[in-house]
């Protein structure tokens, strides 16, 4: 892997002493209650006995917790996540060393240099999940091309908030030498930039697994002449002012609940406020920054606080050109989380010029 970031990737285990050993489903109840002690449980014959482990955390749970606000959901997660992290699975010579399993490129493509180690079923969950994507690529409807995400970047599932930006470039009249993608992730906002004329992209962001998948998958092709990658916190090293800024922020505040932030869905209360001072800088007289969020925190009743809003309201640096909003689409009938909260969801498009 020629980078010179290191990628984040799932990080191998240490086994407990005296580790249990779950090889066949009669022992069901017995692994249950060894991690509800919070112990290991190493699943030592099947892939799917692995399955049936996970099928046992989330009856017990839905016994045991409550699951039906937002706020329940999320607290819900965090105690399902804590249960099934302990369930293990060991990987030999690059591959899951129980019978049945997935083929997982990931294995050797992130751990080159270890044959033998182990993970948490979670954790291959997900790297199976992502090595599918990345192998088979993902159709988005804005691009012309599939993209081919790599492990441990965001990438759209829903494409109403980037339909609206693809409306707002088709109306865009300004210039296009330059413009600043904050947060670019798996690339999607900077590519519809280049579809629609810009000559150059510079785009940042703090995950490393996004700027090395990017730079592997745009290659020596036009798009990596197009487009200019940091691995940097806002507006990382680009200094120049420019005539478009687009910052597609996470959309929900971070919960003390959490464990760790994730920076593609969760922000700190300092992100706002040092993006649009930071944006004042770097943004032309005439030029458009773009800011494009959703009503998600409010309708979950997560908070009041909207942080456009609060700028526009209380900062000294913008004025609302425009905002384009679009509803969002209902809920799949085949979720099993209660997301009736969908039907009031709105992605919001916001236009801010400087203030004179």
């Amino acid at each position: 892997m020629n980078s010179s970031l290191k990628i984040d990737k799932p990080e191998i285990l240490l086994l407990e002493e005296n580790v249990f050993l779950f090889q066949k489903s009669t022992e069901i109840e017995e692994a249950l209650s060894v991690l509800q002690s919070g112990h290991q449980v190493v699943v030592d014959t099947l892939f799917s006995d692995g399955l049936l482990l996970l099928n046992a955390i989330q009856k017990y749970l839905k016994e045991n917790e409550p699951n039906r606000t937002f706020l329940e959901q999320r607290l819900y997660r965090s105690k399902y996540q804590k249960m099934s992290n302990l369930i293990v699975l060991a990987v030999k010579n690059h591959l899951l060393a129980v019978k049945k399993s997935p083929s997982i490129g990931w294995l050797k493509k992130l751990y080159p240099e270890t044959d033998n180690f182990y993970l948490t079923f979670p954790q291959v969950q997900g790297l199976n999940s992502s090595w599918q994507w990345y192998e088979k690529g993902i159709s988005i409807p804005v691009l012309r091309n599939k993209l081919h995400p790599f492990y441990g970047v965001y990438f759209p599932t829903r494409f109403e908030h980037l339909e609206v930006f693809e409306n707002w470039l088709k109306r865009y009249e300004g210039p296009k030498k330059s413009a600043i993608d904050v947060g670019v992730g798996s690339g999607v906002l900077s590519i519809q930039m280049v579809q629609h004329g810009f000559q150059k992209v510079f785009a940042t962001d703090t995950n490393p697994n996004a700027i090395h998948g990017l730079k592997e998958f745009m290659g020596e092709t036009k798009l990596s002449r197009k487009i200019e990658l940091d691995f940097g916190h806002l507006f990382g090293k680009w200094n120049k002012t420019t005539e478009l800024i687009v910052f597609n922020p996470p959309w929900l505040p971070l919960s003390h609940e959490l464990e760790r932030l994730d920076e593609a869905i969760y922000y700190n209360e300092e992100l706002f406020p040092a993006f649009f001072k930071e944006a004042k800088e770097r943004l032309l007289p005439d030029g458009k920054l773009i800011v494009i969020f959703s009503n998600l925190a409010q309708i979950t009743k997560v908070t009041e606080e909207h942080p456009i809003q609060k700028e526009l309201e209380t900062g000294e640096r913008f004025i609302l050109d425009k905002c384009y909003t679009k509803n969002v689409k209902k809920a799949s009938e085949k979720t099993k989380r209660d997301q009736h909260w969908r039907a009031t969801e709105v992605v919001e498009l916001w236009c801010l010029v400087h203030k004179e």
